[in-house]
């Protein structure tokens, strides 16, 4: 199977490919970083990462995460205008999409508990992985957005089955901010 997916869905489908290699032909993951198998460059802008994670950290804590996402839309605005680009113009209509989907308490509840686990079960995981070298072994293109948070903290690096794409004037939400050139890349990576 081919696959194209963005943040949460993107690890997942890294997480999918690294534990199922001969199910997955080849992934598009769009501005998240591999689990496993990214060799990341140890620079300054990698002691930023606790800084990038503090709002993981908030909508994991019990109740306290639910309560944020459930209050109002403004947390998920804030979030969304942070992670975007220069040249995202998010209308108000176009966030609250996203944020009152996020106020319903089951999904908030679900938000809250999908971080506390990728802090508690999965990063760990993740850290002992990468000591012991594991590698990706399914044809992957990172794409990440020049301006995504995640891009300039985590500096993700090209591997034997890693190719990485930056795409300019972009933030996090690459579908919405350059669809265009999502599909483009989407069209010659699954075509070859």
């Amino acid at each position: 199977m081919r696959l194209i997916k963005h943040d949460w869905g993107g690890y997942t489908a890294f997480l999918l490919a690294h534990q199922h290699p001969e199910r997955v032909e080849r992934l598009l993951a769009l501005d998240i970083p591999p689990p496993r198998g990214m060799r990341r460059r140890p620079t300054p802008r990698y002691l930023a990462l606790p800084l990038l994670a503090s709002y993981q950290v908030l909508l994991a804590t019990p109740v306290v995460g639910t309560r944020v996402l459930t209050t109002g839309p403004e947390p998920v605005r804030a979030a969304i205008r942070a992670g975007s680009g220069p040249r995202a113009h998010w209308t108000v209509e176009e966030l609250d999409v996203y944020a009152n989907v996020l106020r319903d308490p089951a999904r908030a509840a679900a938000s809250s508990a999908c971080y506390r686990t990728f802090l508690t079960r999965e990063l760990p995981a993740d850290t002992i992985s990468a000591a012991r070298g594991t590698r990706m072994h399914v044809a992957t293109l990172l794409a990440m957005g020049a301006a995504s948070p995640i891009q300039r903290i985590l500096d993700p690096q090209p591997g034997p089955n890693l190719r990485v794409e930056t795409i300019p004037t972009a933030g996090h939400f690459l579908p919405e901010e350059a669809p265009d050139d999502v599909l483009e890349l989407a069209t010659s990576w699954f075509s070859d």
